[in-house]
């Protein structure tokens, strides 16, 4: 998970739209919602919650970490030939914390010290970034997707996004929680690489058990990635099938999880007029590539039998027409199962939470009045790394 930092203080009413939220979030409550998500995971539950901040300050400890990163940040693409030189010659010489301040947070011109601002005024106003903010580093589901025993490393589809991929692949790569793991990167590393149309978000990607990976395809998930996935699981024998949700191409519904999320083993809740549109297609292994079969049935149909399961319990968004339409947008079937049976929720959603417990579910709420604002809710906010298979 990532806590909101100075990042989310530099979200205006002018680059909120260009970085991807609809509205500016109070940092400060925001920062205390997060802690109360936290705090609610590890103290209730025993949750191991790593969060990037942190995790990404270690790496920035090491040598070969630090160097990992800015080789990659720092590059006349990004900031220019001479940038290149005096702000790699600035950061390399911060300290771990103050760097990833300014990794996540961004840099403007008026935060560079004057000896290394000279090439940055001619182009740029004091109160241009230099380095761009990354207040979507909250929704850590997106940048990295943990299948079965292995992890992709994601080519976002905005490039607003994108440069949050490197710091997770910094991560995996470097941190003593992670380089000698045993675990496979099955797409998307090197985080650098241009892929052209093969974009990749983790909202879009559920490994739902029985050899089964259920991916989104619609906003931002492109079926050139959905396709080269498939094709790395079945070689390793990782995954047996693969389905992708083709969907509408809309914000409201921008990944899978908005609008579809599971609860239990064999109960989702949904937004109903979104999948009663989504157009299911299998991917199978095969020996010159994959097997691709367009599904006659409906989503729901070829999941459950997917999953072989004789019933797959459904609870739709709640309320009147008006009502499931707003609690949709604020995240309502965006949950985070904790456990089967045991979910977190906004508490704002409140005729989706009642369904959801008249279905016998525990609905843990939680404060989402400015977390919400980026449009994510609990299962956006989390990349759930490993869970226990009881």
């Amino acid at each position: 998970m990532h806590r909101p930092g100075p990042e989310m203080r530099r979200l205006t009413p002018s680059n909120a739209e260009e970085l991807l939220f609809d509205d500016v979030p109070w940092a400060t409550r925001a920062a205390v919602e997060h802690d109360a998500f936290v705090a609610l995971m590890r103290d209730d539950y025993g949750i191991d919650v790593m969060l990037v901040h942190e995790l990404l300050t270690d790496v920035m400890d090491d040598p070969a970490g630090r160097a990992y990163v800015l080789d990659r940040k720092l590059i006349a693409d990004e900031v220019g030939v001479n940038g290149v030189t005096e702000m790699r010659s600035w950061m390399d010489e911060l300290d771990s914390t103050t760097l990833v301040h300014h990794l996540i947070g961004g840099v403007t011109v008026g935060e560079l010290p004057s000896d290394f601002r000279s090439w940055a005024t001619k182009a740029y106003g004091d109160h241009e970034f230099v380095l761009p903010p990354l207040p979507n580093q909250l929704f850590t589901r997106d940048s990295s997707s943990w299948i079965y025993d292995g992890v992709t490393i994601n080519p976002k589809y905005s490039p607003a996004r994108r440069k949050e991929t490197l710091h997770l692949a910094a991560i995996y790569h470097h941190h003593p929680a992670f380089r000698d793991g045993d675990f496979r990167f099955w797409w998307g590393d090197p985080p650098e690489q241009d892929r052209g149309s093969a974009t990749l978000e983790g909202g879009d990607v559920m490994p739902v058990g029985n050899g089964v990976v259920l991916i989104g395809m619609g906003e931002r998930t492109t079926y050139q990635a959905v396709s080269q996935v498939a094709k790395a699981l079945f070689d390793a024998h990782a995954a047996e099938r693969v389905i992708a949700a083709k969907m509408p191409r809309d914000r409201a519904s921008m990944h899978l999880d908005t609008v579809f999320t599971f609860c239990d083993r064999d109960l989702v809740t949904i937004y109903e007029p979104v999948i009663e549109t989504i157009q299911p297609i299998s991917y199978y292994p095969a020996a010159d590539g994959v097997e691709v079969v367009i599904e006659d049935r409906g989503w729901l149909d070829v999941v459950r039998e997917a999953l072989d399961l004789a019933e797959l319990r459904v609870i739709p968004t709640g309320g009147n027409t008006f009502e499931q339409a707003r609690e949709q947008w604020d995240d309502g079937n965006n949950v985070v199962a904790l456990e089967p049976g045991v979910v977190i929720a906004y508490n704002r959603n409140e005729y989706t939470n009642e369904r959801l417990r008249n279905a016998g579910v525990t609905v843990l709420e939680i404060e989402g009045s400015e977390l919400g604002r980026g449009r994510g809710g609990g299962h956006c906010m989390t990349c759930p790394v490993l869970r226990d298979p009881a």
